[in-house]
């Protein structure tokens, strides 16, 4: 091996090194300088952490005490924090982690990463003595960086989903609480207690708590609309905030939802199976087919070229 380029590698690592260890001192001392602030956020914050532990992930879990105590006060100083705040707010009302994080606290999440993954990323090439390149070291960097939004979309698709799967029976057992004599609140809570625990009764208990501190009906449930982003919910708080303009019952207009949306996810199922077969064609063509022809056509080949 070429000893310039052995040089070169160690030279690249310890600089790496030192980078990283003088922008952890540069955020340390920064960070310093605000250790007041700091540990009053973190007791009023503690009992929040104690709800929301085991929703975390395994990385989030680990890097949530390091970006809180040194990134957030830096996204904090930004110039541009507004449009930060503006980019994640819903994303993260729409994923369901507004009591993990807050827009300030994700990013700070973000920037945490591109410093982590690199580090891990060295740490585990030298104690398992891999010998993965050091210049692998900036792209780990930028998967750090985007690791965080990846993670959100996945969880605002399985939220999304989850929501859809239980709307028809949350809006079923709600109808029934009306016609049974509730009103919509009490309706909405009885459904709260008694249905099993979904991203949507969670939607729900936000939004009664937004009624109960002071917020009108219609006002919650536009807010409700606008955390799930789901056409389904934004047609049901659409019609009733109609029928809650004009004065009108809410019984039978729950239960015509309700049919309308188990219709649709009866033809969304029905759509998703028929694409089951176009999907099982290329997996059976390019690994189930080879093996027939495989089994059935050896004897064949063997029996031609020995003549037997």
């Amino acid at each position: 091996m070429d000893i310039s380029l052995v040089q070169a590698s160690g030279i690249l690592y310890w600089s790496s090194i030192v980078l990283v260890g003088l922008a952890c001192f540069i955020i340390a001392r920064t960070i310093f300088e605000d250790e007041d602030s700091f540990k009053a956020s973190e007791t009023l914050d503690e009992s929040k952490e104690k709800l929301v532990s085991k929703k975390e992930s395994f990385i989030l879990k680990y890097a949530r005490p390091f970006f809180k105590r040194y990134f957030v006060p830096v996204v904090n100083g930004m110039k541009n924090k507004k449009r930060i705040r503006d980019k994640y707010k819903r994303k993260l009302a729409t994923a369901g982690l507004t009591s993990q994080f807050n827009p300030d606290e994700f990013y700070a999440y973000k920037l945490s990463l591109v410093i982590g993954f690199p580090i891990l990323y060295l740490a585990i090439n030298q104690v398992l003595e891999m010998d993965y390149p050091l210049s692998y070291a900036p792209i780990m960097g930028v998967i750090g960086f985007f690791y965080p939004d990846i993670w959100v979309n996945g969880q605002i698709e399985r939220r999304k989903k989850d929501v859809i799967r239980n709307m028809p029976f949350i809006v079923d057992m709600l109808a029934l609480s009306v016609e049974a004599g509730l009103d919509f609140v009490a309706a909405m809570t009885k459904v709260i207690e008694k249905a099993p625990p979904t991203a949507l009764s969670e939607e729900f208990e936000i939004m009664i708590k937004e009624i109960k501190i002071g917020s009108s009906r219609a006002e919650a449930l536009r807010q409700l609309a606008w955390r799930v982003d789901v056409l389904q919910v934004s047609s049901f708080t659409a019609t009733l905030i109609a029928a809650d303009s004009v004065g009108a019952s809410i019984g039978p207009i729950l239960k015509s939802l309700s049919n309308d949306m188990r219709s649709k996810r009866s033809s969304e199922v029905e759509k998703e199976g028929s694409k089951a077969s176009t999907k099982i064609l290329f997996p059976m063509m390019m690994f189930i087919l080879p093996a027939v022809v495989l089994v059935l056509g050896a004897p064949v080949v063997i029996m031609f070229i020995t003549g037997k």
